[in-house]
């Protein structure tokens, strides 16, 4: 089992509880802070004590108080973390449920395990340590389901060009005017209006309001 765990998490309650499933797992070394900055400090030290940390949870994102912090939120301190210790395991701890972004953290930031905050979250905890432990990759079933959805719809970046216009509230017949701007083909009407038809048959649904509902929902816009 791991030996030195750092916890970066800002709720001082979620912290205790994390605290204490490590403590079930006999963890000998726990560390924890509230600001990524502190994490980022901590890791730093840790490096230069030639004791360095095996594995990091963190949150994904911080709210804001009067203290000011360089790092923001938890993909950025895994990122600025990596150039220091690109071998460090990370999981995130999140209430976060988009799939797009679940996803775009296993593949963008390689991050090697997701646990969503929410009933039994510390039995999925115990699990996703377990298995980035021996090198293996965590995310729940549920969670596990949803990104496969997401990845088998495939969605081009024209197609999340489309969307994103249309939630910005540009009308449909006006988006072939941006597409040619931006040197974006295909950009006649007809062609987004066959593309967006095309999305809306395969995600079921009936309309560019539920379209763009849907993608948010996902996280790819």
């Amino acid at each position: 089992m791991f030996k030195k765990i750092l916890i970066a998490e800002d709720h001082e309650s979620i912290s205790i509880s994390v605290q204490k499933t490590l403590e079930e797992l006999n963890v000998p070394n726990v560390d924890y802070v509230y600001y990524c900055d502190d994490a980022l400090a901590k890791v730093q030290r840790s490096i230069r004590e030639k004791e360095p940390y095996d594995l990091l949870i963190t949150d994904l994102y911080y709210e804001d108080d009067h203290r000011d912090q360089n790092i923001k939120d938890g993909k950025e301190l895994v990122d600025e973390i990596r150039k220091l210790q690109p071998e460090l395991k990370v999981i995130v701890f999140s209430a976060e449920h988009k799939s797009g972004i679940i996803d775009s953290l296993f593949t963008e930031t390689k991050i090697n395990g997701y646990v969503r905050k929410a009933r039994n979250d510390s039995k999925d905890l115990k699990k996703a340590i377990a298995s980035v432990y021996v090198n293996e990759n965590y995310l729940s079933l549920d969670l596990k389901q949803d990104v496969k959805r997401l990845n088998s719809y495939e969605f081009t970046s024209y197609d999340i060009t489309l969307v994103s216009l249309l939630s910005q509230g540009v009308l449909q017949k006006n988006i072939p005017a941006y597409l040619k701007a931006n040197d974006i083909k295909p950009n006649s009407l007809s062609s987004v209006e066959k593309r967006l038809n095309s999305l809306k048959e395969d995600l079921e649904v009936t309309s560019n309001q539920q379209l763009v509902a849907f993608c948010k929902d996902l996280g790819i816009i």
